[in-house]
Order: structure tokens, then C-alpha cells, then sequence
């Protein structure tokens, strides 16, 4: 069974991978055995990243560019075909969130939300999937949330823009299926990230609130990632395919502990 989610001599590129979720999901590839290829926009971060990468073993090459500018998706993605080998897995993570209202949001930041989250999977995956479909094998994995499927106060951009991605998600599935290319989702829960520490400390109100809603009675680690995302680039998931797979603790499973417990 063991060789059913083996990924040596495969090759992932992770977008958004220098820190964070997509850093540990990056790191459950490549302890599977996968040769990474990480993507992010900050020098600095990425030079960090690299270094601890290869400090923990694992073969890894950096790109810096902006997954919306299609030119340099395009660029980049020939570019690791060409001189590093067939990308065989694509993780979908760069995404940004800007906590505002609705009704007091600029246009131009909600643009800016649909155009990361959204548009950048797209060219993404339409400039990966050129070198796949030849070659009749490939593994497209995009980043939802639990926004994919629930609103929240002050997110309303990146639930649309999340909600976008399950669908574009089944219509990848839908066209590249028949060119054995499995294309699915992951919708992360809540986790204990640098992002989240401030409103995880015991007593804080949003930490009490997550404790008490999530089954599992706990925030998430990231390494409870690197399950899903090896699964899903594996052959154990092929003939998986147009699915989110939330990895929540059960929060989506349940209206909440009753109050008594």
C-alpha cells in the first residue's frame, strides 16, 4: 500500500510555499518523496525558506514571481519544464484575505482579493496544465477554505473569491479528466499559524470560540495538512477527482457542541 502515496521522482510546485500552510503542506510532498518547486513575491522570505528546507533534507528550487501576472506565470512555468524537469503536481496556495466590510470595501481591494485567490489559480494551473496534458498524467490541487462554503463578517471578497475556486475547481476536473489529470481541492480549517497567534491565547474570546466549535476541540497544526495534500498528488487518488477535501477538525460537519457540554 505504502507505494500508493510514495511521490518519489515526482516534482510539486507549491505556490505561496515560503511560510505558513503552504509551507507545511510543501514539506509533507517532499518527505513523501517529491523534488519541490516553491513559488512566493518576498526575496527576503524566500531566502529563509529555501534555508530551512534544505537545513530538514529536501531538494527544493525558488521562483520569485506574481502568480497574476500571466506572462510571468507563463515564463516561469516553461522555465522549470525546460531546465528542471515535467512539473508532475501543482498546489494552488498563494492567496491573500483583507478583512473589511462590504459595504466600506474599495473596489480595488476586492479586485485585488478575486485576483490572487481566484484568477492566479487559473493561470496557474492553465500554463501547468499545457505540459500535462501530452504527457497524459498530472495532479492539480487548488487552496479553498471553509469560506468555500461559509460566510463570515468582513471576508465577504475572499469567500467569493474561495466559493469561485470549488467550482473552477470542478470544471478543471470536468475538462481535464479525460488526459488522466486529477484536479481537486483542499479546504484548511482554522490552524495555529504566526498569522493566528495573537487570537489563540487562553481567554481571548475568537480562541474560545474555535475551541468550543471545532469537534476536535482544538486548533489545527499544519503538519495535519501534508495527509491530504500527499493523498491527493498520489496514485491513491486517481480516480478522485473534483473535490474538496475540508480539513477542519468537523466543523463543517456540526452546528456547534450543545452548551452544556
Amino acid at each position: 500500500m505504502s507505494s500508493l502515496f510514495d511521490l518519489s521522482g515526482k516534482r510539486a510546485l507549491v505556490t505561496g510555499a515560503t511560510h505558513g500552510l503552504g509551507m507545511a503542506m510543501a514539506k509533507g510532498l517532499a518527505e513523501a518523496g517529491a523534488e519541490l518547486i516553491i513559488n512566493g513575491t518576498t526575496p527576503s522570505r524566500m531566502e529563509k525558506a529555501v534555508g530551512e528546507y534544505e537545513s530538514e533534507g529536501h531538494t527544493v528550487h525558488s521562483f520569485i514571481f506574481d502568480v497574476t501576472n500571466e506572462h510571468k506565470v507563463r515564463e516561469h512555468v516553461d522555465k522549470v519544464e525546460k531546465e528542471i524537469g515535467p512539473i508532475d503536481i501543482l498546489v494552488n496556495n498563494a492567496g491573500i484575505i483583507k478583512r473589511v466590510p462590504l459595504k466600506d470595501m474599495d473596489v480595488e481591494e476586492y479586485r485585488r482579493v478575486i485576483d490572487v485567490d481566484l484568477v492566479g489559480p487559473f493561470l496557474m494551473a492553465k500554463h501547468v496544465v499545457r505540459h500535462m496534458i501530452p504527457r497524459k498524467e498530472g495532479k492539480i490541487i487548488n487552496i479553498c477554505s471553509m469560506m468555500t462554503e461559509l460566510g463570515r463578517d468582513t471576508v465577504g471578497a475572499y469567500a467569493a473569491a474561495k466559493g469561485g475556486l470549488k467550482m473552477l475547481t470542478k470544471s478543471m476536473a470536468t475538462e481535464w479528466a479525460r488526459y488522466n489529470i486529477q484536479s481537486n481541492a483542499i479546504g484548511p480549517g482554522y490552524f495555529a499559524t504566526s498569522q493566528t497567534e495573537p487570537i489563540r491565547k487562553d481567554g481571548h474570546p475568537f480562541n474560545e470560540f474555535i475551541i468550543n466549535r471545532t469537534p476536535a476541540g482544538r486548533w489545527g497544526d499544519p503538519s495535519d495538512l501534508a495527509g491530504a495534500a500527499v493523498f491527493l498528488s498520489s496514485k491513491g487518488s486517481n480516480f478522485v477527482n473534483g473535490q474538496v477535501i475540508y480539513v477542519d477538525g468537523g466543523i463543517l460537519a456540526t452546528i456547534g457542541k450543545p452548551a452544556n457540554e
